[in-house]
């Protein structure tokens, strides 16, 4: 299956910033990998709170667009909130 997610460029880093995102029901993420420059990155918590209940979310390509530009992207860590249905962060590493 094929996954495309609607992104935007995150230009506060930090903790406090990363707490308001959340607050706001927004989902703080960083794109890394080889030889490219990292990219942090939020969306919607709505927009994949749903699709990463399937498997192969984890295992296959996903495709970021960010700023009109589309990005291809494979997840490397997620962390949940502890008794929330809720994600806190999100690691992608450039596929």
């Amino acid at each position: 299956m094929s996954y495309t997610i609607a992104a935007e460029i995150r230009t506060e880093i930090g903790k406090g910033s990363s707490r308001r995102l959340r607050h706001a029901d927004k989902v703080p993420a960083v794109i890394y990998g080889a030889g490219k420059e990292p990219i942090s990155i939020k969306f919607d918590h709505k927009d994949i709170i749903n699709i990463q209940e399937n498997a192969d979310f984890y295992s296959s390509d996903l495709t970021i667009s960010v700023d009109g530009k589309e990005v291809k992207v494979r997840v490397q860590a997620m962390q949940r909130h502890a008794f929330r249905a809720q994600i806190e962060h999100i690691d992608f590493t450039f596929a």
